[in-house]
């Protein structure tokens, strides 16, 4: 009895060939292999099935019974296999499918969800999911495809890092801390991120401030810090695209943090086209609106 090791599958659109044509040296000139090579290897395959294949008249070569039965059921699985190239291929090359992002909240809410019309409506058949947080989620498992992250992250071999640009953080509040010039800030009071975050780029920049601020709030969300900021608790450093579009008064002209936004995506993605075309996308709006995330654009 042959096993799978003994075959090699390699010979079934060999042996399909020869059983269609019934000569070698047509069969050569179908596959770009000639003829004595053909003759081995079916002799090969023959030995390794234990089986008599083909039987050689006048005519030329002809199936046995056992050759007949392998020739049915070696065309439906060649078929198949045929089948599963294409679709693999079609689906490689298809903007369609799933694609996984996942990134802090507030670049999807304040930057990446007005354009997913214009992505839809040029893609129409990928489904995005938007996971909203910071920690790593596995790529190996395919629980990201993509992340944008706020620092460079570890090297890792599995992944394709590249920095798409900066992002700006500036100093609002409410309109009542408007005029508050810059030598005063240190008087006034703040609204922090609490201790688990004080290694923050902006933690550190409020850190280095004289005279220290008084931190009349910590929060452990961005969301709440612009509600609070709203509300008149104090002043805060933000991101500028967000407290722009919060309508917040920014305080004073200048960036006074800028982080750089990195995107991670595995490094098999360069190869399947709905990660192509959503990489090319991120890259793309990061260009569209540089000014408005690192603030440049902004009037204080």
């Amino acid at each position: 009895m042959a096993t799978s090791n003994d075959f090699d599958w390699n010979d079934i659109p060999l042996i399909l060939a020869l059983a269609r044509s019934g000569s070698m040296s047509a069969t050569g000139r179908q596959l770009g292999v000639d003829a004595s090579t053909i003759s081995r290897r079916i002799a090969a395959a023959e030995k390794a099935l234990k089986l008599r294949l083909f039987i050689r008249d006048n005519t030329g070569y002809q199936l046995t019974d056992a050759g007949q039965v392998f020739v049915e059921h070696g065309e439906a699985v060649y078929g198949n296999v045929q089948s599963m190239l294409q679709a693999s291929s079609q689906e490689a090359d298809a903007t369609a499918g799933p694609v996984n992002i996942t990134s802090i909240d507030f670049l999807f809410d304040y930057w990446l969800l007005e354009h997913v019309p214009a992505l839809h409506a040029q893609h129409p058949q990928l489904q995005l999911t938007l996971q909203a947080e910071n920690q790593n989620l596995s790529f190996t498992r395919r629980e990201a495809d993509f992340a944008l992250r706020l620092g460079k992250p570890s090297e890792d071999a599995a992944l394709v890092m590249r920095k798409l640009g900066d992002l700006g953080f500036a100093v609002y509040g409410h309109a009542k801390f408007a005029d508050t010039p810059r030598g005063c800030w240190g008087a006034q009071p703040w609204i922090a991120y609490d201790d688990t975050l004080a290694g923050t780029a902006e933690m550190q920049w409020l850190a280095a401030m004289e005279p220290q601020p008084r931190k009349v709030l910590k929060v452990n969300s961005l969301s709440t810090m612009v509600r609070a900021c709203r509300a008149g608790v104090g002043m805060a450093l933000l991101p500028c695209i967000m407290g722009q579009q919060e309508g917040l008064q920014r305080i004073g002209a200048g960036v006074e943090v800028q982080r750089d936004i990195w995107l991670l995506s595995h490094r098999d993605a360069g190869s399947i086209a709905r990660f192509k075309s959503v990489s090319a996308w991120l890259s793309h709006l990061y260009a569209a609106n540089e000014h408005l995330l690192c603030g440049a654009a902004l009037n204080p």
